[in-house]
């Protein structure tokens, strides 16, 4: 099921995915709360609403430009996950800060052909998460692998395969497309990312984990990407339900705010 909605947060659509759950909607047609939240940011045209779809709705489309920003609800499990998909363009620049509030993960998007694309990860969009939680995780993730890389198109060949396509899609015998970014630089961003954040690298998962390349036109890691993020925002989720179904009252809270009122206490 594919729900649109009309609320806008810079006129953005929402879909709620169906997979891996028979309802993404309660019975009382309501939007469930979601458990965490996690952002997709890059340069316009590296692929970001592609991913999504590919993800989201098992198939590749040619998209257009986001405009603001849009989001999907998942269910994971018995949890609730937003994913947010940004623009990339500069007049909506000043938006990202914005959606990259209190996220739990953030997914940060480049194009494997174009240099430019990873440049500005750090110059233009890191700044943007300072919002996001103290915590958060991040991955690096180059997108348009098919073009470079002859694994990602053989995805596309194995999927189609599992469908019972009658002919696998013709590509050339490889990828011609010359590859800009490699895999060390990726690797190197997400150590200065996690320096940036202020984060303890032994603490963190190493970067060869935490690095993917990606093709949403093949759907090559696009699974392996985006599970791997919900399996480790679940401590987060858990934190959260646990300190919002705590039993206990904080005593000296409670003292002081009956201390405020008149004066003194009742």
């Amino acid at each position: 099921m594919k729900v649109k909605s009309n609320i806008d947060i810079a006129a953005s659509p929402l879909r709620v995915s169906k997979r891996r759950v028979p309802r993404a909607m309660s019975d009382s047609g309501k939007m469930k709360k979601p458990d965490v939240k996690l952002v997709l940011l890059g340069d316009m045209n590296v692929g970001k609403t592609s991913l999504l779809h590919r993800y989201m709705e098992r198939k590749f489309k040619e998209t257009v430009s986001t405009v603001g920003g849009a989001f999907f609800l998942k269910q994971w499990g018995p949890y609730n996950i937003s994913i947010w998909d940004t623009a990339g363009r500069e007049q909506f620049h000043g938006l990202g800060s914005m959606y990259c509030r209190n996220a739990a993960a953030i997914i940060l998007t480049y194009d494997v052909t174009n240099w430019q694309s990873l440049a500005e990860l750090e110059e233009r969009f890191l700044s943007l998460t300072d919002t996001a939680n103290e915590d958060c995780i991040f991955a690096i993730v180059g997108n348009k692998a098919d073009l470079t890389d002859p694994k990602a198109l053989e995805a596309e060949e194995m999927e189609a395969e599992e469908e019972g396509a009658e002919q696998p899609p013709s590509h050339p015998a490889s990828p011609t497309v010359l590859k800009q970014v490699k895999r060390e630089d990726a690797i190197a961003l997400y150590g200065r990312v996690l320096r940036y954040k202020a984060q303890d690298e032994r603490a963190c998962l190493p970067a060869e984990r935490m690095c993917f390349e990606t093709s949403a036109k093949t759907g090559y890691n696009v699974d392996l990407l985006f599970e791997t993020l919900f399996d480790m925002v679940l401590p987060t989720i858990l934190k959260k339900r646990s300190e919002n179904s705590s039993p206990t009252v904080d005593l000296e809270e409670c003292r002081g705010a009956k201390q405020t009122k008149a004066g003194c206490c009742s």
